[in-house]
């Protein structure tokens, strides 16, 4: 193994790097390091998170810097704010003694006139988010023409979450004569193309197999049914009383119901998404940081780079819809050659993605045996017994005390005492599971557990949301990626999504619902790969798709055979709803006749004449028919002199009833 002097690297970075901790170089560093210090030299690195990306391209990056020349060298782009201000930290401190480095992160949510200003006073190396970088930029406050080095860290993020337009504006103003650098944790095809784009004979670093999750990992699957997710949530967490971890969700809405539902029972937890103000977010990382918060719930976003040491759990409130992400989701544990779990919460419909991730990463679910109550109380009390042996006893302080105590528990035993010390601790966990029934492990087939949840409510949108239909699908190379630029290249401010559902032909989204309108107005008018975009809400149960754009894969979507004859779902509905309604009319009819008073009760006094014959009456008609027919035919041959002849009738008509009028008026 190399040391970091065998590297390159300077004296200066190595005496602060010493101080912390880093006394040899790790495989992505060792790698990575003497290519970069060298020149013209682009690099796509492919590691896990915690493998010790940040150092691997900063090191290189303060040492080429020229400390005398107060411009932007180098810019670091990063999809978060927690990862840009971590970024920005770490670097600052490698650079420690080397004198009049200046880092800037520049992000949103903090004030745009301090960055402007700090920009001004001149400023080495750039750290930012896309969308405020190019907020500077066209305000001219910052000019990118000076970059040498071009650092895309949790590049795959950052085109998941939409910022491929504003990278390729930022790149645009950057030099062609650069160095670019692409840090992932996965290689997409998101990946493959902007690497073939914007970098040239790029070096491909891997750290492991591609994709592949880091071996400190465990990884563990429980799967139950959709209404007993939060009760499973208590129960891990109850069985696992040291546990350190991020409980990850789908929606900022989740996130927040969670998380408060725990702080309402008493857990120690707070929430972390896209909704809090930056000093808010701040301070809850800086509680978790220093372990004043033992259970974090948080977004994919919100929680992108975070760096926290010592991470013992990763739960996955349910799996994320991109597999990828459940890569990112995992690499917050086991970092630093530490070993950590990564526990997945699912139904039997989210089995496909778990097979898809276990694919990705090349590793197989354990599955978990959810712990029954009396499980969690033994934990529980063997966690008080621990803290009990470990409280550290301080004679001098509690002398004095001492007299008091032992008086007013001088009638109790020790077994007594023993048993109340442990009880102030225990109860809650005991009385909450004493009559708790047990959690039943979520069994059956997966094409079961989808139909059964079809005709429930698995196409009813989340609370709060609105559920979309798009035509566009996988055939049209439509993915979430694609969705959030289309939404972000057509709407105005911060559309939220929820649930997205790919299909083969069409997709189906979750908008929250004071967007909806917004929404489907602004994509209706827009194209897609020169493809008219058709948006509308979607229908439940059974009736997501709009009339005439409904197809499963098979292609006879919504069709049965029935007496050897292929009858559509309409055929089938008209027939019981015409039946339905004969029923009805026949069971009407048969009540009112019932209910009907008699001829003698309603006043008749004579015999009822024979009924119409409707047969006779029908024929009558017929033969009238053919006999105006007959006589017309015969009128045809004199019709000049029936026109004549009518004529002659009207002035005759007039002329007496001219005569009448003057008659009358005399």
């Amino acid at each position: 193994m190399k040391t970091f002097e065998e590297l390159g690297v300077s004296p200066e970075i190595r005496r602060a790097i010493e101080e912390m901790g880093y006394a040899c170089p790790m495989p992505v560093q060792e790698e990575v390091i003497p290519y970069l210090l060298g020149e013209n030299n682009d690099v796509v690195a492919l590691a896990q998170t915690g493998t010790g990306k940040t150092a691997a391209f900063g090191l290189p990056l303060i040492q080429q810097i020229n400390v005398n020349n107060r411009i932007p060298q180098s810019l670091i782009l990063c999809p978060t704010r927690e990862l840009c201000l971590q970024i920005a930290g770490d670097l600052n401190d490698y650079s420690k003694y080397i004198d009049g480095l200046r880092v800037l992160p520049v992000y949103g949510g903090s004030s745009i006139e301090s960055q402007i200003r700090a920009l001004k006073r001149g400023v080495h190396i750039i750290v930012a988010t896309p969308g405020r970088l190019l907020d500077l930029m066209e305000r001219k406050t910052v000019s990118l023409s000076t970059i040498q080095n071009v650092v895309m860290d949790e590049a795959d993020e950052m085109l998941n979450m939409g910022f491929t337009d504003s990278i390729n504006a930022i790149l645009a103003d950057v030099p062609q004569e650069r160095n670019t650098l692409l840090f992932s944790a996965t290689m997409s095809p998101e990946i493959a193309r902007i690497s073939k784009k914007y970098l040239h004979n790029a070096k491909e670093i891997t750290i492991g197999r591609r994709n592949e999750g880091t071996s400190n990992v465990k990884h563990v699957v429980f799967t139950v049914h959709a209404k007993d997710k939060y009760a499973a949530l208590k129960r891990i967490v109850d069985y696992y009383p040291q546990i350190y971890g991020i409980i990850f969700c789908r929606t900022r809405k989740e996130t927040q119901e969670i998380a408060d539902k725990l702080m309402q029972e008493g857990y120690n937890a707070d929430s972390l998404h896209g909704e809090l103000s930056q000093a808010q977010r701040d301070a809850v990382m800086q509680k978790f940081r220093i372990r004043n918060l033992q259970l974090l719930v948080a977004t994919d976003v919100a929680a992108r780079g975070l760096d926290v040491d010592d991470l013992t759990h990763v739960i996955n409130y349910g799996l994320p819809d991109d597999t990828e992400s459940y890569t990112h989701r995992s690499g917050r544990t086991g970092r630093a050659g530490k070993t950590g779990t990564s526990i997945a919460i699912i139904n039997l419909r989210e089995k496909g993605k778990m097979r898809e991730i276990e694919r990705i990463i090349g590793k197989k679910f354990i599955q978990g045996e959810m712990p029954t109550g009396k499980q969690i109380c033994e934990k529980q009390l063997l966690k008080v017994i621990d803290e009990l042996e470990k409280v550290k006893v301080n004679e001098d302080e509690i002398r004095d005390f001492m007299p008091d105590i032992y008086r007013k528990l001088d009638w109790l035993s020790k077994e007594d005492l023993i048993k109340r010390m442990v009880s102030l601790e225990f109860n809650r966990f005991l009385d909450y599971y004493r009559d708790r029934e047990e959690i039943e492990i979520a069994t059956g087939s997966e094409r079961n557990a989808k139909s059964g949840e079809r005709g429930s409510n698995a196409r009813k949108a989340t609370p709060g949301f609105k559920r979309l239909f798009i035509n566009l699908g996988k055939m049209d190379n439509f993915f979430p990626n694609e969705l959030i630029s289309l939404l972000n290249n057509n709407t105005r401010g911060r559309v939220e999504l929820g649930r997205i559902d790919l299909m083969q032909k069409f997709s189906f989204f979750e908008v929250e619902d004071k967007e909806a309108g917004n929404v489907i107005k602004a994509l209706n008018r827009a194209n897609w790969n020169g493809r008219k975009v058709s948006v509308e809400i979607a229908g439940e149960e059974g009736k997501d798709a709009p009339k005439g754009k409904r197809r499963n894969e098979g292609g006879n979507y919504g069709k049965k055979e029935f007496d050897g004859k292929k009858r559509s779902y309409k055929d089938e509905r008209r027939s019981e709803v015409a039946g339905k309604r004969s029923d009805k009319t026949e069971y009407a009819a048969t009540d009112k006749k019932k209910n009907k008073p008699s001829r003698e009760e309603r006043g008749y006094t004579k015999a009822r004449g024979k009924k119409d014959d409707w047969k006779q009456f029908f024929k009558a008609i017929t033969n009238l028919k053919i006999q105006n027919r007959t006589s017309a035919k015969k009128a045809g041959q004199n019709g000049h002199l029936k026109r004549i002849s009518k004529r002659r009738e009207q002035s005759q008509r007039f002329l007496y009833g001219l005569l009448v009028f003057c008659l009358a008026s005399d």
